[in-house]
């Protein structure tokens, strides 16, 4: 692969995640901490001025604290960016896991599996759920990434073993 394709590639992968992140999460605040639990009563909160003091309110450094703490909102159980990893590798991939799962096997469908938290002596259950349920969580009209995922999600919670074993 060229150096310039490269760079593309790399620089679509960027836009895609950070425009996934908007979407994932479509508070546009300044997340968690001080500031955020503090306005959290504002009828406006996504106004402007609030957002602001919001800001101004964890820019105090107490937001480092809550973060690295896992308090005032903050979590650090890393269960949001597992999320958002599949996210961004299901927009990646996905006509070929579209594929995979109406397969019920394939390299995505197990790479998917392995970022959702699904321990490798049960990927075959997931597979199996992702064939058999293929319509539902590919919805039509509805196909788009962050709507896999999710309706991916909601299946493992669902599922009598992969919910017993799924580290999500």
């Amino acid at each position: 692969m060229s150096k310039k394709a490269l760079m593309l590639s790399v620089a679509v992968l960027f836009g895609l995640q950070a425009g996934l992140a908007m979407a994932i999460n479509p508070d546009t605040g300044p997340g968690c901490g001080l500031g955020k639990i503090l306005w959290a009563d504002n009828a406006h909160q996504k106004n402007i001025a609030p957002q602001v003091l919001m800001a101004t309110t964890n820019g105090t450094g107490m937001n480092t604290f809550a973060i690295s703490s896992g308090t005032s909102g903050c979590t650090n159980d890393g269960k949001i960016m597992a999320e958002h990893k599949a996210t961004v590798f299901t927009a990646a991939n996905f006509e070929n896991l579209s594929q995979d799962m109406a397969q019920g096997r394939g390299e995505h469908l197990a790479s998917l599996a392995t970022l959702m938290g699904v321990p490798a002596n049960h990927q075959g259950e997931f597979f199996a759920m992702t064939q058999n349920q293929y319509t539902a969580l590919i919805r039509k009209g509805e196909a788009s990434p962050l709507a896999m995922v999710k309706a991916i999600n909601d299946a493992i919670a669902s599922h009598p073993v992969l919910a017993q074993v799924s580290t999500r």
